[in-house]
């Protein structure tokens, strides 16, 4: 049982099915859960607090896993950003060969890591953005549309048209990323010309996932109503999970005018790290996508993964191969 695609041989993975970087989620319990199940999972970099700390993580993965894993490095503007070449040295020290970069203008990264034999896949939010990384020397795009948890960009097209306009231009392996949790995504996905899907939210409710069960049961619990942009009048937009924390920012950017010292204390990241240690979904902003509609249960990596594969199998050579009616030709009388 396995579909095999471009991505899936250049990665060396068993599914198409990948769990990208998710802040404070990505963590070796959960990365290792995919990878043992045939997927590729990453750990989050910037989760960790110091690059030492992402190298004991990293460890700590190995213990659980002796197949294929990566680490996401997320590149965002900061003030004071992250030492992010010390973070990009402690994956290349500790032998990681796979990594999901995102984010603004990674040539620098890209680079490093080309040099140390690393495999590099970029996500990005537009077409443009999807071919300067191709340029740059990336092995593979995970290409995320509107529907996405955390930064669908400022262009708001949805996968049903990004993907296949991503796909008719790039030429390394693509996978599709935001809105994907089941079977149906993913035979899309390949239909749309991807060759495999990255799933956030949907890793985010199965037992390995290392956040607090309320949270996953919230997620169960949500339809894809259950969501809210915001930064959207800041240019940085962001879709995260539907609570009162997220209302307000939305009303508060909604009454004009807002900038980032108004709402800074209702979207701290501490305040995020805690909803999901503690369980409260409404203490903080946390990201969730329009998924949530198709989630329903909490399934283990393992389960989720075979039950995708097995499904996309199923719909491929039962009800799509049905839909093909053969018609022979006669010569018209």
């Amino acid at each position: 049982m396995a579909l095999r695609t471009r991505f899936t041989e250049t990665f060396g993975i068993e599914h198409p099915v990948v769990q990208g970087g998710m802040q404070w989620v990505g963590r070796a319990e959960l990365v290792a859960a995919v990878a043992n199940a045939g997927g590729l999972g990453f750990i989050t970099a910037l989760t960790q607090p110091t690059p030492d700390d992402l190298r004991r993580e990293i460890e700590k993965a190995r213990k659980l896993t002796d197949k294929p894993f990566g680490v996401n490095l997320t590149i965002l503007p900061a003030i004071t950003p992250p030492p992010y070449a010390e973070y990009r040295q402690a994956i290349i020290d500790m032998g990681v060969k796979i990594v999901e970069t995102a984010g603004y203008k990674p040539q620098e990264h890209v680079d490093h890591f080309k040099a140390h034999g690393v495999k590099v896949i970029h996500k990005c939010t537009a077409v443009r953005h999807a071919l300067s990384a191709e340029r740059m020397g990336v092995d593979a795009i995970s290409i995320d549309g509107l529907e996405c948890a955390g930064h669908p960009g400022e262009d708001d097209v949805g996968g049903l048209i990004l993907i296949p306009a991503a796909a008719d231009k790039v030429k390394i392996p693509m996978i599709a990323s935001g809105g994907f949790g089941d079977a149906r995504g993913l035979v899309a996905a390949l239909a749309l010309g991807a060759e495999g899907v990255n799933m956030g939210t949907r890793f985010m409710a199965t037992v390995e996932s290392p956040i607090h069960q309320k949270v996953k049961e919230q997620i169960v619990a949500n339809d894809e109503r259950q969501t809210n942009l915001i930064f959207r009048t800041m240019h940085n937009t962001a879709r995260v999970a539907k609570n009162a924390v997220s209302d307000e920012v939305v009303r508060i950017e909604r009454a004009g005018g807002a900038k980032f010292e108004d709402v800074k204390d209702l979207v701290a990241g501490a305040r995020g790290k805690v909803v999901y240690e503690a369980g409260d979904p409404d203490y903080g902003i946390w990201s969730a996508g329009q998924v949530q509609g198709l989630i329903h249960d909490i399934p283990t990596c393992a389960e989720l993964i075979h039950r995708i594969v097995r499904e996309a199998e199923e719909i491929i050579t039962g009800r799509l191969a049905g839909a093909v009616v053969k018609k022979s030709l006669q010569p018209a009388e």
